[in-house]
């Protein structure tokens, strides 16, 4: 049977159960490239089109075409025909054509570079749990797949891009991989290994850190003082800026260390040493250096702690956004290899106030947790928050960096130099990120990392808020079983069932009604057998299903023993009697929503009132011209900020619809009259 192996940790190569495949001609191996690039996922003609040229002839998606044949050939033909195109090119299936088009269809361990990210993964799991000898003997196996630089002698800036990420990861693991080997004892002999590494790379901080450890240990501190002075005046010369904390810190531990041997002489350590014998200063300079850097945070001295909020103990439901959250994460981590570490994982949920959003993304994050073990960050960006402004991106990035450890000398002054230490920080890491709250794009953008395996979450009430490349579910009311598990997790079994031979509820339920807020029959049985499903149900209608809603009813019912279910849903029945019973001493749901109103333009607000006080619950354009005698096209720029908001639904193209809390909530607003929006009860009753 035939094992095709594809090789881009240096230059591009394929092997046929070992024997090499020559492909000749750039294009096609550009092409191949660019596959392997999104492989397990199809690649679209159009991304291919892009990525080959940069003003496409217009026989591109042609030559494309007949590129795809001929890369087809070569790879389905013996590797003694593979140079001359030969062969049939349906037989082994490796390249699929889909409807938009084209995917290499082998295994993932068939690619070099998955191999070296689930090796490097491997092995950090293996140092957190302590096996270090394990961790180094996998991060030599993943290093050992490198031949040169990924993809090399590929033109493509698109794969230029990829392979920059990919050498960003194995420097991290060499790091890394450093780090087990110091610790262990090793110093003599990472000497000439690290001076080459240094040489190449002079402005990683953990390398440089690195040798002068080594030399150090070896018993030449000079060596190692001279090499913290070429880097301070390098970065001083390129970049004017000064070694990081960590260096420094170490510099000064193996200054301190070279006079007391001067006054004291030893004899240098020799290799093999055990990590004991190094002297006391060095240890602790040790520890100091594994602490966190820009350039290594995997180790197991690091300092990244779990700033999340706690989990909900009664989370209920969500099973369908849990399925998607954990479908899309997936996806990320298991089949873009390639093009990870340059393309962090951003998902946006959006949805009205007291949705769930925050709980649902911190619940997430906390069952993720393990999957990201360099540091989980939370913060409340504020972007509907009462009596407060929105937090700046320079008020919230001196919150991230001083929760991921940074002293309040390395947090920098600007916003552009706080984003760029950020990112810095978080670049090589596998971190998880939660943005609560956010008010808009603008506010987030300067957050995202820009490297690195991070998955971040953003919560805002816009759908606008998303950043390109994001990607977003918009989480909507619980459905009907779910929100009937939350009421009962709330207010208590025994609290939802109506006991039988209550006179009072007896005659509640003898009746047969239909609330015309809730649009749903209220039906009973017979006297004396009550139906507490039909009451529950009727009860997280009128609450819209909705999560912050029926917590709030729920604490009502269990904090007043002598109510039932019925007479909370009669309560309910009228907007008056949702406005004052959604409500508790410490936070109430009308005002939660009206949190929204303080982020819409004027006329929005005015409109959104309007549809409120209206009988129907459902528009389109025209009815909402005639109830606001606005032109069209403004009448459509304002239902369209609506729904950006999430204080609108749309049911149908072109259709909106109030949900019934934001009508009770809207009914409330006083907004400033204008000639143009005509808001009186006769004109209502008319166009009804």
């Amino acid at each position: 049977m035939r094992e095709l192996e594809f090789a881009v940790l240096g230059p591009l190569e394929v092997r046929d159960s070992g024997a090499p495949i020559r492909l000749t001609g750039m294009r096609r191996r550009r092409l191949l490239a660019l596959l392997l690039l999104r492989f397990p996922h199809a690649v679209a003609r159009e991304s291919l089109v892009d990525a080959l040229w940069e003003t496409p002839p217009a026989s591109a998606r042609q030559q494309v075409h007949n590129a795809i044949r001929d890369l087809r050939a070569a790879l389905t033909a013996t590797p003694a025909t593979a140079g001359s195109g030969a062969g049939s090119t349906t037989g082994s299936g490796v390249l699929a054509t889909t409807a938009t088009g084209y995917r290499l269809d082998v295994p993932p361990g068939a690619v070099d570079a998955h191999r070296f990210t689930e090796g490097a993964r491997a092995a950090r799991a293996a140092r957190r749990e302590g096996r270090e000898a394990e961790a180094v003997r996998l991060f030599r196996s993943a290093l050992d797949l490198w031949r040169g630089e990924a993809f090399a002698g590929i033109d493509c800036p698109a794969v230029t891009a990829a392979a920059a990420g990919l050498e960003e990861e194995r420097l991290t693991a060499v790091e890394e991989l450093t780090d087990l080997r110091l610790a262990a004892g090793e110093s003599a002999t990472l000497v000439a290994e690290l001076s080459t590494l240094t040489a190449a790379h002079p402005l990683r901080d953990a390398l440089r850190g690195h040798l002068m450890l080594a030399l150090h240990r070896s018993g030449r501190q000079a060596d190692a003082l001279a090499v913290y002075d070429e880097g301070r005046r390098l970065l001083a010369d390129e970049l004017g800026l000064e070694p990081g904390r960590h260096l420094r810190r170490l510099h000064t531990e193996i200054l301190t260390d070279a006079q007391e041997e001067r006054r004291t002489p030893k004899p240098p350590t020799t290799d093999p040493a055990p990590a004991t014998d190094a002297p006391t200063p060095t240890r602790q300079a040790t520890e100091d250096h594994h602490r966190p850097t820009h350039h290594s945070h995997h180790g197991h001295h690091s300092h990244h702690g779990n700033h999340l909020p706690r989990d909900l103990p009664d989370f209920t439901g969500r099973t369908a956004e849990l399925a998607l959250l954990n479908s899309e994460t997936d996806a990320h981590h298991c089949t873009t290899p390639l093009t990870s570490p340059a393309a962090p994982s951003t998902i946006v949920i959006d949805g009205m106030g007291g949705i769930g959003k925050t709980t649902l993304a911190i619940h997430f994050a906390h069952r993720r947790t393990p999957d990201h073990p360099d540091g989980q960050h939370y913060i409340d960006l504020h972007g509907f928050t009462p009596d407060r402004d929105p937090l700046t991106p320079e008020e919230a990035l001196g919150i991230l960096l001083r929760s991921d450890g940074a002293t309040p000398e390395e947090i920098p002054a600007g916003p552009a130099e706080r984003g760029a230490a950020w990112r810095s920080r978080l670049a090589g890491r596998r971190a998880l990120l939660v943005l609560d709250n956010a008010a808009d794009a603008a506010q987030v953008i300067p957050l995202l990392p820009g490297a690195g395996d991070t998955l971040t979450l953003i919560t805002t009430r816009r759908k606008s808020a998303a950043p390109d490349g994001a990607r977003r579910l918009t989480l909507g009311a619980l459905r009907q079983e779910e929100a009937e598990t939350l009421f009962r997790r709330v207010a208590g079994e025994s609290r939802t069932y109506e006991a039988a031979g209550n006179p009072r509820t007896d005659r509640a339920e003898e009746k047969t009604r239909t609330d015309a807020s809730a649009g749903e029959p209220r039906t009973t049985g017979p006297a004396g057998k009550p139906r507490p499903a039909a009451s529950l149900a009727r009860t997280v209608t009128l609450c819209g299903h909705h999560p912050l809603a029926l917590r709030l009813a729920a604490t009502r019912l269990r904090d007043r023993p002598s109510w039932t279910v019925p007479d909370l849903a009669d309560r309910l029945s009228t907007p008056e009697g949702r406005t004052a019973l959604l409500r508790t001493a410490d936070r109430g749901l009308m005002p939660v929503l009206a949190l929204s109103r303080t982020r819409l333009p004027a006329e929005a607000q005015r409109l959104a009132h309007l549809l409120a006080l209206h009988p129907s619950t459902t528009h389109d354009i025209a009815a909402v011209c005639a109830i606001t005698g606005l032109a069209a096209p403004l009448v459509e720029h304002l239902l369209d900020t609506l729904l950006d908001h999430n204080l609108a639904d749309e049911p149908a193209p072109a259709h909106v619809a109030l949900p019934l809390l934001v009508r009770d909530c809207a009914q409330s607003w006083t907004p400033p009259t204008e000639p143009q929006l005509r808001t009186t009860a006769r004109r209502l009753t008319v166009v009804a």
